[in-house]
């Protein structure tokens, strides 16, 4: 590689860095707005006209926030966890298209090369959580590797079954490959899967087990304050773009719309930031309605559940590709697998035995013993 094209990569990446940055305020903009609809409140409606400059606000807030390091933590591993869980996080938009061409980096392995560097940032969670030598940062720790480690499995899964009906792992080609029609209609199944796994690898509600603060205080990240703890924040929020844009990429037809020229690049990075940002609201809509799992439930929905379905949906769409049946009967079949799915955890929920409360009366007889 010459110099200049070190350069221009290199300015490719910084200019990647700010637009990221500007996403995550528009994001928890739109987050606040939503969900206080959603909860029939106004919400940030103070700074700047219409609330606008909250993000900005909240951004100078959590870098002027003092930074208390305590004496007891593993002060390298405390400093550097952080980057090990924003840099995984930011580097998997080095091959993410937002529009024909317009990509720092277009791989042929591109998929591959997304999910090898998503699982990074479990390290860094682990880390963490040994780091701040408290028992709720390692308990939250333990619990974000078990829970990133169970839902990457159904996330691989679904992407396995796009590759195979694009034949390519190139991002590109796959959005080429929709140009029909998007591979939702044909993995209705898939999408549910990826979806459910993209919100467990988050760590966002329903799936939010490892921050959990009734149980855990704020998980691996309850030591960390001021700059340190909004890079948490920040990958986060990253990465919860990114799982909307890879769902535009793999199953909503990326860039591509139907009366649209697909090689146009205003048109084409519209278009995605449409889709992307509506899967957002999808994200942002779960957690302003759905109540926290237990870990034991979140365990079992990810191993006896989303696990299995992974696995159906590889072979399924292998036998719809070897022996070459339609499209359509291909996602009717799926389909049916997801609505039964759901039939059977519906009635399993309404059978479910109620659990048994034990109501104690009042005893006056015992107030003497109480006060003692």
């Amino acid at each position: 590689m010459s110099l200049l094209d070190l350069l221009k990569t290199i300015s490719a990446i910084m200019g990647m860095l700010t637009v990221l940055s500007v996403i995550v305020l528009s994001l928890t903009l739109l987050e606040r707005k939503f969900i206080g609809r959603i909860q029939m409140r106004k919400g940030p409606n103070r700074v700047g006209p219409f609330g606008l400059l909250q993000p900005v606000a909240d951004a100078i807030k959590l870098v002027a926030k003092e930074d208390i390091l305590p004496t007891w933590v593993d002060k390298v591993i405390y400093w550097v966890s952080p980057l090990v869980v924003f840099i995984p996080t930011f580097m998997i938009w080095v091959t993410i298209p937002v529009a024909r061409d317009v990509v720092i980096r277009n791989l042929d392995m591109g998929l591959f090369y997304i999910i090898a560097f998503s699982v990074l940032s479990i390290v860094g969670l682990i880390s963490a959580g040994w780091a701040s030598a408290n028992k709720y940062a390692i308990i939250g720790g333990f619990r974000a590797a078990a829970q990133l480690i169970s839902y990457e499995i159904p996330i691989i899964l679904s992407v396995l079954a796009i590759a195979m009906l694009a034949g390519s792992l190139n991002l590109e080609r796959i959005v080429d490959a929709q140009a029909t029609k998007p591979y939702i209609f044909l993995q209705p199944l898939g999408a549910f899967l990826f979806l459910c796994g993209g919100l467990a690898e988050l760590g966002r509600t329903p799936f939010d087990i490892h921050p959990a603060e009734s149980e855990v205080v704020g998980g691996p990240f309850v030591e960390y304050s001021g700059a340190h703890w909004s890079v948490f924040f920040l990958a986060e929020y990253i990465n919860t773009f990114a799982i909307a844009a890879l769902t535009t990429l793999l199953f909503l037809g990326g860039w591509l719309f139907p009366g649209l020229p697909g090689n146009v690049t205003a048109s084409g990075v519209l278009v995605f930031l449409t889709k992307t940002y509506l899967v957002v609201l999808v994200i942002f809509w779960f957690r302003g309605t759905y109540p926290r799992l237990r870990i034991d439930q979140l365990m079992s929905l990810g191993w006896k559940v989303l696990v299995p379905l992974g696995f159906i949906n590889v072979v399924v769409t292998a036998v719809a590709l070897k022996t070459e049946l339609p499209e359509i009967i291909l996602g009717l079949i799926s389909f049916v697998i997801l609505a039964s799915t759901f039939w059977i955890i519906s009635v399993r929920m309404r059978t479910a035995p109620k659990p048994e409360y034990t109501v104690r009366l009042y005893d006056p007889s015992l107030e003497g013993l109480n006060a003692r």
